[in-house]
């Protein structure tokens, strides 16, 4: 299953250079995977309720286009994999002429802020992630 979250470049996403700053973009991506998870009902409050919520272990993140102000972009994000504790998840972006911008990918876990540790994914934690 692949979501998809539709975004138009602002002045803030902007650097010096006049094109979406390195940085910002983890933030959109970040935009993209809380609106897929929350729309499936795992959200700050169930996080809050449960205690149990998503961590970023590892990112590699390729540039490919620049993105300009104004632009329409999506932003693409697939599950690939979840053995034992560690996920993958594939992220990327495309511009109006659906070419890709910027790809990425994650290894993902579930934490557990009470033990502090990462834990098993939820039967609620794999629906969020369209993987059950």
């Amino acid at each position: 299953m692949t979501f998809q979250y539709p975004l138009t470049i602002r002045e803030f996403h902007l650097d010096t250079f006049g094109h979406v700053n390195n940085a910002v973009y983890l933030e959109i991506f970040e935009e993209a995977r809380w609106d897929f998870i929350t729309k499936r009902g795992y959200g700050i409050p169930e996080i809050r309720a449960s205690g149990l919520g998503p961590v970023i272990l590892e990112i590699n993140i390729r540039f490919m286009r620049e993105i300009h102000l104004r632009k329409e972009i999506v932003i693409h994000t697939e599950m690939l994999s979840y053995e034992g504790k560690v996920s993958k998840l594939k992220q990327w972006i495309t511009d109006d002429a659906g070419k890709v911008c910027c790809e990425a990918l994650f290894t993902v876990s579930l934490f557990d802020t009470k033990l502090r540790k990462i834990v098993a994914p939820t039967k609620e934690w794999l629906h969020a992630l369209g993987m059950g």
